[in-house]
């Protein structure tokens, strides 16, 4: 009896996975798995022959997100399913969340077809406090920047960022940073067809005015345990994403991978992100992460 196939999927500027990934190949043979690794845009690649297809640092995507999602709807077998990569590619998912109860970061959406004006951009900034600009399709923090609202040179900065982001007929998302996020970072809650995996802290990225840059900033991250509260809301957001693909999609299933990131704000916590596409997992912070997510794979492999 053949092995069941896995292939990885990463993109050209992580051809053998990213650092965290790597141990994940092994992991995978261990269960009688054959994996392989293969980069999602490479021509050469037959998709229909590669098993189950598992995306992994996918990252440059955004650049080229109408593309991604025609490969995805061409994969036979993705995890996660290319109707789930076609809604998480865009943030504003965020709204579905908000309308399902989830108490997400308040934005302000500027869109390019609405042909906004430099004093538009302006008027809808916040009035004090620093607060993000950053394009709706995005992967890590690119094109994201930090800007703060009293000071006027910083404003301008941010009327611009905005204003060539729109330019390229990219949406825009406005958002209040949160002083807290400085403080005790971001809490990445990580989620395994549905069930509890580990969880991370995840340190502050941005510092500063946004500048061009040809990679996102490095993500630091480490193993901590979430507080109760963390858990109950990253439940309750992983049951609303569940219920959007019930009612949306049509589909039963759980996420092979699911990562929620959640922060505290003056009024309680916030959903910051939902991550399901490129996601990173932090599989090297916690012992044991490998073997779930091999064992998450290997029961899609095996179905």
């Amino acid at each position: 009896m053949s092995k069941p196939i896995v292939t990885l999927a990463t993109c050209a500027a992580l051809p053998r996975l990213s650092e965290d990934d790597a141990p994940l190949p092994d992991a995978l043979a261990d269960r009688g798995i054959e994996p392989r690794i293969a980069v999602w845009d490479d021509p050469d690649v037959d998709w229909s022959s590669a098993g189950t297809v598992v995306l992994r640092s996918v990252h440059d995507y955004a650049l080229r997100r109408d593309q991604f999602v025609r490969w995805a709807e061409s994969v036979p077998r993705l995890c996660n399913h290319a109707d789930v990569i076609r809604w998480n590619t865009d943030k504003h998912y965020l709204v579905e969340l908000e309308k399902r109860g989830m108490p997400t970061i308040p934005t302000v959406w500027l869109e390019p077809e609405r042909n906004l004006s430099k004093h538009q951009v302006h008027t809808r900034f916040p009035a004090s406090g620093d607060f993000v600009v950053k394009p709706a399709i995005s992967s890590g923090a690119h094109d994201t920047g930090r800007y703060t609202a009293v000071d006027a040179g910083s404003r301008q900065q941010a009327i611009s960022h905005a204003m060539d982001l729109l330019s390229q007929g990219r949406s825009v998302m406005v958002q209040r940073y949160l002083e807290s996020v400085d403080q005790r970072g971001e809490t990445a809650l990580i989620f395994m067809n549905g069930l509890v995996s580990h969880a991370v802290e995840k340190e502050a990225m941005l510092h500063g005015p946004f500048r061009s840059q040809v990679e996102a900033p490095k993500e630091v991250a480490h193993a901590r345990e979430a507080t109760d509260a963390e858990w109950r809301l990253g439940e309750e957001a992983r049951k609303a994403i569940h219920s959007y693909i019930k009612d949306r999609m049509g589909r039963d299933e759980q996420l092979t991978y699911c990562r929620i990131d959640v922060v505290e704000g003056e009024d309680g916590m916030h959903v910051m992100e939902v991550a399901l596409v490129d996601a990173s997992l932090y599989l090297s912070t916690t012992p044991g992460a490998v073997d779930n997510f091999a064992d998450a794979i290997a029961v899609r492999a095996f179905w």
